[in-house]
């Protein structure tokens, strides 16, 4: 009978929840609009903005997030929700010095924003589901 508890916990464990999917949603569309960073012209050392270097490793991330995005979806795999966790803190640590730089409001604002989006779906995308697995009885 414990091979049958077993089972039935892996599965409840590996199932993707609502809040998971909610938060893959909201990191794919983080990750779609970081992808063409590396197209967009970087910065003169001399200028405001990011260098080649960081958009470049923000379309990588990018990538790589997207990638990760599969199997998390599928399984709630935690390795692959670790690195999609991992790919979009970076991206956005990377934006955060734009909040500290002479640059115009809107820009600001645009930081603000994604970084407050990339914290909800951090929380999303690690959320346990309480009623599946969690050992207390009802």
């Amino acid at each position: 009978m414990s091979t049958v508890d077993d089972v039935a916990r892996t599965n409840a464990r590996t199932r993707t929840s609502a809040a998971q999917k909610a938060g893959l949603v909201l990191a794919g569309l983080l990750c779609l609009a970081n992808l063409p960073s590396a197209f967009v012209p970087g910065s003169a050392p001399d200028e405001v903005g990011p260098p080649t270097e960081v958009l470049l490793a923000c379309t990588v991330l990018a990538a790589v997030g997207l990638v990760a995005i599969v199997p998390a979806w599928r399984s709630a795999h935690p390795v692959a929700l670790r690195v999609l966790g991992a790919c979009l803190v970076v991206m956005t640590l990377t934006a955060v010095p734009g909040l500290f730089v002479p640059v115009p409001p809107v820009v600001k604002v645009g930081v603000a924003a994604a970084v407050l989006v990339t914290v909800a779906t951090v929380v999303l995308l690690f959320r346990r589901d309480r009623s599946a697995g969690s050992g207390v009885a009802p």
